[in-house]
């Protein structure tokens, strides 16, 4: 049942994906709002929800390593392996004001998590926990982080800056995308949505299922399995979107995932009820930080704003000597 459970989440995972990528875009054109914006709003949370629901339901049931695991383990799940594999299919384009503001919040988005995780070094507490007044701090930055999608919004279209970039590229990439009817889009969203998050509880289920049978540790299961399981959705959609050539999706869904993961899932989670760090360890939280800074590092000073293939394989390469250190660990 649990390998059933693995390869029925997949299928939908990837069929939801690319309904909800189509559906998106759509909405993006015919509102004409930056693409960079469908993807830290609607995109991003939509395909966040299977994090979501995973962490407070952790956290309810006490299993807090796994409810803060998910988090840390998607984020860099996100980073690394999304952003790497879908390099890998396409390049992704990163605008100008991604590079100099989404990712710099993205980075300090993990660098507030390590620091409020961080009781028994800072506060020489007797250990580390993330409190009712934490998890409030992160919601109020989740809010800051809202106002200011709503003013790019408010703004107008957002363009992909390169040397040799021109508007008639970039028209010509606006036309690819498809204008679909009212009715179709909001169903292509919506069935797309429904078939991420239920895709996703399915292969988490089978994941999950197979790691306890095998005696493997709460800590370990939420910073892989789940992480990469509730991450699929990330993973499928930003490929599906670098190949139709919205790139702008592409890295706005790993932006704002990893955005709403930290303020918003870890932000709720820990105001319903305190989580208890024992298996997070400052190693996961500085490979999130770093992560990011590897992401901002290789849009910044190489292949004028792209993420590049050869980019792109170090990335993955990156995540899975993460993975190996963490199996050696064990």
């Amino acid at each position: 049942m649990n390998i059933l459970f693995l390869i029925g989440g997949l299928i939908l995972i990837l069929l939801g994906a690319n309904g909800l990528t189509d559906g998106a875009a759509s909405v993006a054109k015919r509102f004409r709002i930056p693409p960079i914006v469908i993807g830290l709003t609607i995109v991003a949370f939509g395909t966040s929800a299977p994090e979501l629901t995973v962490s407070v339901s952790s956290a309810l049931k006490g299993s807090a390593d796994i409810a803060i695991g998910n988090v840390v383990g998607s984020n860099i799940f996100n980073t690394l392996m999304i952003v790497g594999c879908t390099a890998l299919f396409a390049p992704i384009v990163i605008t100008r004001n991604t590079l100099r503001k989404e990712i710099p919040l993205c980075i300090l988005s993990s660098i507030i998590l390590l620091v409020c995780a961080n009781d028994v070094f800072l506060d020489k507490a007797s250990e580390n926990i993330l409190n009712r007044v934490d998890g409030l701090l992160l919601l109020c930055f989740f809010a800051i982080f809202m106002g200011y999608t709503f003013a790019i919004a408010s703004s107008g279209p957002s363009k992909p800056i390169t040397d040799n970039a021109q508007p008639a590229e970039y028209s010509a990439e606006e036309e690819e995308i498809k204008s679909l009817p009212w009715w179709k889009s909001t169903l292509y969203i919506i069935g797309g949505l429904a078939a991420l998050i239920y895709g996703g509880q399915l292969f988490v289920d089978g994941a999950t299922g197979i790691a306890r049978s095998l005696g493997v540790s709460e800590s370990i299961i939420g910073l892989t399995l789940v992480a990469g399981g509730t991450s699929l959705p990330e993973l499928a959609t930003s490929i599906v979107a670098a190949l139709k050539k919205n790139p702008e999706i592409a890295i706005g869904n790993v932006i704002g995932s990893n955005l709403f993961n930290i303020f918003f899932v870890l932000g709720c989670s820990a105001s319903i009820t305190p989580l208890h760090l024992s298996g997070i360890t400052n190693f996961d939280l500085f490979t999130l930080v770093g992560s990011g800074i590897l992401l901002w590092f290789f849009g910044l000073f190489f292949a004028k704003r792209t993420i590049t293939r050869i980019e792109g394989s170090i990335m993955v390469a990156c995540y899975i000597a993460y993975t190996l250190v963490l199996i050696y660990n064990t």
